[in-house]
């Protein structure tokens, strides 16, 4: 029965610019940063369209927060496409 203390820590790689861990870690972080907007963006879009079936003042906001989720969607999705297609054989 071996413990986790008994196998060998992964090599991490050397993060200087240029290398290839560099870049995923920057993929990384976009990738959580695109989804963190999106899913604020969602819960305030769904929050909005609540609040404007209750009042009818806050339309606008439901409109602007959709949209913005729209964006934030159509950009995520094309750095996804851009991303896949630069990397040789995709992701």
């Amino acid at each position: 029965m071996s413990s986790r203390k008994d196998a060998p820590a992964p090599e991490i790689g050397v993060l200087a610019p240029g290398t290839e861990q560099r870049d995923r870690l920057r993929s990384r972080f976009s990738d959580i940063a695109w989804t963190s907007l999106c899913v604020v963006l969602a819960v305030w879009a769904v929050l909005e369209s609540i609040g404007s079936a209750r009042e009818s003042a806050r339309w606008v906001y439901c409109g602007v927060a959709w949209v913005l989720l729209a964006v934030a969607l159509a950009v995520r999705v094309a750095a996804v496409r851009r991303r896949a297609r630069s990397v040789p054989g995709g992701r």
